[in-house]
């Protein structure tokens, strides 16, 4: 199971992250697209996000609200709930089902709990990512209640965590030059 993280309070940008528009369309569409190409997925609400609620009863996107009390609280709620689990943030408008795929092949063998990372040479140079033993940590990740090891991710894009106003007019001028449209319906 993937579990998209859409609880957060936003704080540096200011407002409601996963409802923010990239190249047209919330940002939390074009993860939950991809998510769902890869596997059964849920979005996980809180409080602290009414509009991404508001946006899956509309889309009709299965969601659980956590406690928004934080992100380890609400990993420990939605373990206890579910299990074992993918997590991608609300926040990676760039993550494709092949990078999911390969976190949940590596879970499957692994069996511990699995963190994303991509070495910094493969980190575009206009990006500032957390940064951990010479590598970029992305927020993909396989949640278990044992272990903790890491995974080496190739999709550069996945360095871009959308947290600013400058991030999200950055992610919107890579949508536009990888021409990034919004699918008609």
């Amino acid at each position: 199971m993937i579990i998209i993280l859409a609880g957060g309070k936003s704080r540096r940008m200011g407002r409601e992250k996963p409802v923010l528009r990239i190249a047209g369309r919330e940002m939390i569409l074009w993860i939950y697209q991809q998510a769902l190409m890869a596997d059964e997925t849920l979005v996980a609400l809180s409080k602290n996000t009414p509009k991404t609620r508001e946006l899956c009863l509309r889309e009709g996107i299965p969601f659980v609200e956590t406690s928004g009390k934080g992100y380890v609280r609400d990993i420990q709620i939605l373990l206890e709930e579910f299990g074992p689990f993918i997590s991608v943030s609300a926040d990676l408008p760039f993550i494709k089902a092949s990078d999911i795929a390969l976190m949940e092949r590596e879970f499957k063998r692994r069996r511990a709990s699995l963190t994303g990372i991509l070495p910094l040479s493969a980190v575009p140079k206009d990006l500032n990512p957390l940064v951990y033993n010479g590598y970029a940590i992305v927020g993909l990740n396989a949640v278990a209640e044992e272990g903790e090891e890491f995974v080496e991710l190739s999709n550069p894009l996945l360095a871009l965590n959308v947290n600013t106003p400058g991030e999200l007019e950055l992610a919107n001028r890579i949508a536009l030059l990888l021409g990034k449209q919004e699918p008609r319906k």
